[in-house]
């Protein structure tokens, strides 16, 4: 097998925090050990053009300046699923590219879709090492950016508590999540949400208005000055008791084919609104609380907000430039140890732990079972709460860790 001199480093699909700790120490490990480390630019679109439009060489200085807790990448990103150009060339263009510039093998970080392109590259017998990337939470792996988002999206719902209840207002805020909702799970936990949605559960609106009504009047009432709110964290994919996703035909698709999901905020505001405006008790609690002024302020407003793409950027957390370091770096050593066509999974006394690209990339759903173990905290999933059942484990010995 060739021997690997110069690798070529991409980042690809979303941006989230810890890429640049990808690029960083993939670029530096690369340098310590003699080798040449390049970005190619704009991920999969760059590797399509990398014959007219050369990688750029991370040297020393360059792979130093790069901040490794600055969210997104410094090797910048496109959406683009290589399947899909109609080029029946495409793959020897890519090749071609590669052999122009004398790319022995490349190093990619991504979700889903990008390792889904990893498993065709190496099928077409361009060396890859795959490391998992996605805010998400949705490869089997840890994947570096979800720590950076699940704090991001509990600081952002704990700062709106003091305007929901500065306005006695429901909020209902809208993460991403597509199939899974590890993240507005998580996210949610972390800021005291009292009503968290996933896609993994269809959600009964109707019991979510039960527990909303109970929850926001007990408050108002044990209120030393007539305020409250109520906190709602929802998944962009979360469906109804029918299964099905709620989104805005306008949105289209993107490069994958994936219908762009948006609005479910919104649906959330309007069901809930549909209850209360159809409950004759809210006029009497108003008046309990010296709020009531007819056809004007008779209940609680509710409002959706979405964060949208403020909970990927910014500042990545310690962690996820830990685990970036360390997956960005094992790839490195993979290559020059002839381990190719993997993911990285992690590092971890001493050894660096890897798996198939595609079981790597196959969907990973939030537990049901630690859903319960929630719920008997009083947390509204959409759902009558499920009865928790403790079930315990006697660890002995070393315990597994990645940090």
């Amino acid at each position: 097998m060739q021997k690997i001199m110069k690798i070529g480093i991409i980042s690809s699909g979303g941006d989230c925090g810890g890429l640049n700790a990808v690029v960083k120490s993939a670029a530096q490990t690369s340098l310590n050990l003699g080798l040449e480390p390049y970005i190619i630019s704009n991920g999969y679109a760059g590797l399509y053009n990398l014959i007219d439009t050369p990688p750029v060489e991370l040297n020393e200085m360059r792979a130093d300046n790069i901040l490794s807790g600055r969210a997104g990448s410094e090797a910048g990103h496109s959406r683009v699923k290589i399947k899909k150009i109609a080029s029946a060339e495409k793959y020897n263009i890519i090749k071609a590219g590669l052999e122009k510039h004398n790319i022995d093998a490349l190093i990619i970080a991504g979700g889903d879709d990008t390792g889904s392109v990893v498993v065709d590259l190496i099928t077409q017998g361009i060396r890859c090492i795959h490391c998992p990337k996605t805010m998400d939470l949705d490869l089997q792996p840890y994947s570096v950016g979800g720590d950076s988002t699940i704090n991001r999206i509990s600081n952002f719902v704990n700062d709106l508590r003091t305007t929901g209840q500065t306005h006695n207002r429901a909020l209902v805020v809208e993460v991403f999540g597509r199939y899974a909702g590890h993240t507005a799970f998580r996210g949610g936990v972390g800021a005291d949400a009292d009503c968290i949605l996933i896609p993994e559960i269809g959600a009964d609106y109707k019991l979510v208005y039960e527990h909303f009504k109970k929850t926001y009047i007990n408050r108002l009432k044990t209120s030393y000055n007539r305020a409250s709110t109520y906190l709602i964290v929802a998944a962009e994919g979360v469906t109804g008791t029918d299964g099905k996703h709620f989104s805005d035909s306008s949105a289209g698709t993107d490069a994958f084919g994936h219908v762009r999901l948006s609005g479910v905020g919104q649906f959330i505001r309007k069901e809930l609104e549909k209850y209360m405006k159809e409950d004759k008790e809210w006029a009497q609690v108003w008046k309990d609380a010296g709020m009531y002024v007819e056809n004007l302020y008779e209940m609680p407003e509710v409002r959706e907000v979405q964060p949208g793409h403020l909970v990927r950027c910014g500042q990545s957390t310690a962690y996820d430039v830990n685990f970036g370091k360390q997956i960005g770096s094992s790839a490195v050593h993979l290559l020059v140890n002839g381990i190719e066509g993997v993911t990285v999974v992690g590092y971890n006394s001493g050894k660096i732990k890897y798996m198939p690209t595609k079981e790597a990339i196959k969907e990973r759903n939030v537990d049901l079972e630690e859903i319960a173990f929630f719920e008997n905290m009083g947390v509204c999933f959409g759902r009558e709460p499920a009865e928790y059942k403790p079930k315990f484990e006697k660890v002995e010995g070393k315990i597994e860790r990645y940090m």
